[in-house]
């Protein structure tokens, strides 16, 4: 290929770069675009690199410039925004054309050419995907989406922002219901003679979680668990778990008997705690390898009920 190229310590006035195009069009269909770039020798390979980056320059705005034509239309603003880039792009072309035709080298010209196309459009183009749309606009896009059946987005667009919401001691607790499987937890309430079953909440929501978990802030276990509650990944229900023994451990802990004692007649009455359908979708997406999610049997959850996840067992 070299023979289809002058020598790059020579003068560049008697090269034919349409001759040397000719003679090399089917070397270069066979490289890519790297590989023909580097096979340019001196100042010609200047010229070739800025030519193929402003061809692919011009293929990324085609289509931003067709949708911004439509706009302008209806927006005086996006009309005139498209005459004074339009002005510029003449006047970089004609001042491209001059400087070649007053012996600057080629390269260089371009080069210069470059950058002015780079002031006079990048701040437009940079601003122009940010644009606000409306929620009409943001809709079909995502319908749009759902028809791509090529698409191979995994896990719900949500759990990067809830990944963002979440305190490393949350995400044991998550981690702990995923492996674990649902959790007990008791109020203790003031109790007393028959017909006086409901009495006072003395000490809403206590269990192991934290405990078993391994958090590093044990207080803020009920700040965590209503938190998992505002994102919807966990949820309380009224009903106990099927193990009992799971209750006469919790009943034993400290923080119960302390409740239980508070007042002259308590009750314990045994809840539990579960992760949502999302949650479980969420702790399976973020929290374990590919592997696991894949293969590990987790423990089941409830779903929980119109009325059951309400409101936290702390209100």
């Amino acid at each position: 290929m070299s023979d289809s190229f002058p020598d790059p310590s020579q003068d560049l006035d008697g090269f034919d770069p349409r001759a040397a195009a000719r003679r090399s069009r089917v070397g270069l269909d066979r490289l890519d675009r790297r590989g023909a770039i580097r096979a340019l020798p001196g100042l010609t390979r200047v010229a070739g690199a800025a030519y193929v980056n402003a061809a692919e320059w011009g293929v990324r705005t085609s289509l931003r410039t067709g949708r911004r034509v439509v706009r302008a239309v209806r927006d005086p603003v996006e009309a005139a925004e498209l005459v004074r880039e339009a002005t510029a792009a003449a006047a970089v072309v004609g001042e491209l054309a001059r400087s070649v035709a007053s012996g600057v080298p080629v390269g260089r010209a371009l080069m210069a050419a470059g950058e002015a196309f780079g002031e006079a459009f990048e701040p437009r183009l940079a601003a122009d995907p940010a644009a606000p749309r409306s929620l009409r606009e943001r809709g079909a896009d995502l319908l749009e989406r759902s028809r791509d059946v090529w698409s191979n987005e995994q896990g719900h667009p949500a759990y990067a922002r809830i990944l963002d919401e979440l305190a490393p001691d949350e995400g044991r607790i998550l981690l702990l219901l995923l492996q674990g499987g649902p959790q007990p937890s008791v109020d203790v309430r003031s109790g007393g003679p028959v017909g006086m079953m409901n009495g006072q909440l003395i000490a809403p929501g206590l269990s192991m979680i934290g405990m078993r978990a391994g958090v590093r802030y044990a207080d803020q276990v009920p700040a965590y668990l209503n938190n998992l509650f505002r994102l919807g990944l966990v949820w309380f229900s009224k009903e106990p778990i099927k193990d009992p023994q799971e209750y006469q451990v919790l009943e034993a802990q400290p923080d119960v008997l302390a409740a239980v004692h508070s007042v002259r007649f308590a009750k314990v009455v045994r809840r539990s705690i579960h992760l949502t359908p999302f949650g479980e979708g969420f702790c399976r997406t973020c929290l374990v390898s590919e592997e696991q999610a894949a293969t590990e049997v987790f423990p089941e959850h409830a779903d929980p009920g119109e009325a059951e996840a309400a409101v936290p067992p702390t209100v």
